[in-house]
């Protein structure tokens, strides 16, 4: 019987997450969001007349680029005269008017910034009469560099390994991010005026923060050259960041460099932001599914950051406190949190913040009965590898024990995906063409 409900926990554990990631599906996201009627384009309240534009054009970047641009490519039509988005390898749509870039994601590669160099020309020859749709979502910051002056594509990719190496979380990334580049923190909108931008958001930033996802590319930017030099020196990284990053942030701070443009700036004035899907629709429609399926589920937070190890051995705690006073949820029980954690890399394995949260955490269910632990990401891809995430229950630490495996030590090099490699327990979905952050799930019989 133990084995049976084993079983039904690890298939209900995977049936939610997979309709928490239908939820999320960007070419729902657009339909849900963006109408045509006659020849007003509708998003939320806002409506947009077409007949005032000579010509509509499609730009954008980030892992659901090509499956948004579909469903933009059926909604406008004829209407839409061109398009560039940079997607990351292998998310790819059958796209008739956009001309798709591959490149990758998250360390940037010149495959990127030569699409990046095409979707700039095409967006500065635009006038004060045409219309750009920019498409944005997770993964655009690294999918669309373009290094600023004095700083290459080598070094901007060393810098960004070495925050992602630290620790350091996705908005202090992307503070680095916006000021060693030529397009974000808002630049792009710079860019796209006189004409008038629309920017339709998947959001995979804690808290839908505009700045922050994909680096602000239309949207004021609050973070100062100051902020990148207090971010470097908590982290100790001053003397490992290269010469010309080091002085271009210097440059920065003389004013010597122009900032990023802050609220206020003209470029503002004809650009439109939009967020048609964040976590939170991931995460209700997974606690939908999850009281389908009779259990009495709850939402922990999508604002979850932080350590992830530190996180698991937190979401393991309100397990046991489920199973022993059925607080803060009755029998049988579902958890569930979204945000994103964070690694500090400290040996040499291979894994990402999924499959390392739920290796933590099968550490500390051995003498629980009855618990499945399932983290992913819900762009497919967690870190470096091909997996989503993984999944665990009470009876993990046990398999892997029997298979010689050490549990802590592959922990202790970061190679969890490895670890679940071996006892078939990773979550391999391919890509998924969207990024709405992680989605976690805990469920207790």
């Amino acid at each position: 019987m133990k084995k049976d409900n084993i079983s039904k926990l690890r298939r209900d554990a995977h049936d939610i997450f997979q309709h928490g990631l239908k939820a999320v599906d960007p070419i729902e996201a657009i339909k849900s969001n963006v109408k045509v009627e006659d020849n007003t384009l509708i998003i939320g309240e806002k409506e947009f007349e077409l007949s005032q534009y000579k010509g509509i054009y499609l730009i954008g970047g980030g892992k659901a680029g090509a499956s948004m641009s579909l469903a933009l490519e059926e909604l406008l039509g004829d209407r839409l005269k061109e398009g560039i988005v940079n997607v990351k390898y292998g998310h790819l749509e059958n796209l008739k008017r956009t001309k798709i870039n591959e490149a990758s994601h998250p360390v940037p590669d010149e495959a990127g910034v030569k699409g990046t160099l095409e979707i700039l020309e095409l967006a500065e020859s635009r006038d004060t009469d045409d219309l750009v749709i920019c498409v944005i979502s997770g993964g655009g910051s690294a999918l669309m560099p373009h290094p600023s002056n004095g700083i290459t594509l080598q070094e901007k990719q060393q810098v960004t390994k070495l925050l992602l190496d630290c620790g350091a979380n996705i908005k202090e990334i992307n503070t680095i991010r916006k000021h060693i580049s030529k397009i974000k923190g808002g630049q792009l909108s710079r860019v796209v005026y006189p004409a008038t931008v629309i920017t339709l958001i998947l959001s995979d930033v804690i808290g839908d923060d505009l700045q922050s996802i994909a680096s602000g590319l239309t949207s004021p930017d609050e973070t100062t050259f100051e902020d990148c030099i207090k971010i470097f020196t908590h982290y100790e990284l001053m003397e490992k960041i290269p010469p010309s990053v080091k002085e271009h942030m210097e440059r920065g701070i003389k004013k010597i460099i122009e900032e990023t443009p802050k609220k206020g700036d003209p470029a503002f004035h004809k650009t439109h932001n939009f967020i048609i899907g964040s976590n939170i629709l991931a995460v209700k429609a997974a606690k939908k599914r999850a009281g389908q399926l009779a259990y009495n589920s709850l939402i922990l937070s999508t604002f979850i950051e932080g350590e992830t190890k530190d996180i698991a051995l937190m979401h393991v705690a309100i397990a046991k406190e489920v199973l022993s006073s059925k607080n803060p949820a009755e029998i049988p029980a579902c958890i569930i949190s979204g945000g994103e954690t964070t690694v500090t890399i400290k040996g040499s394995g291979k894994g990402g913040r999924n499959t390392e949260f739920v290796l933590a955490a099968s550490l500390e269910l051995n003498n629980l009965k009855d618990v499945v632990v399932l983290s992913a990401g819900t762009d497919g891809t967690d870190g470096p590898t091909d997996a989503a995430g993984a999944i665990a229950d009470n009876h993990t630490v046990e398999r892997a024990k029997a298979l010689n495996l050490d549990p802590q030590a592959y922990l202790k090099n970061n190679d969890s995906y490895n670890f679940f490699k071996q006892l078939d327990d990773l979550l391999i979905t391919g890509p998924t063409n969207t990024n709405v952050m992680d989605l976690r799930i805990i469920l207790i019989q």
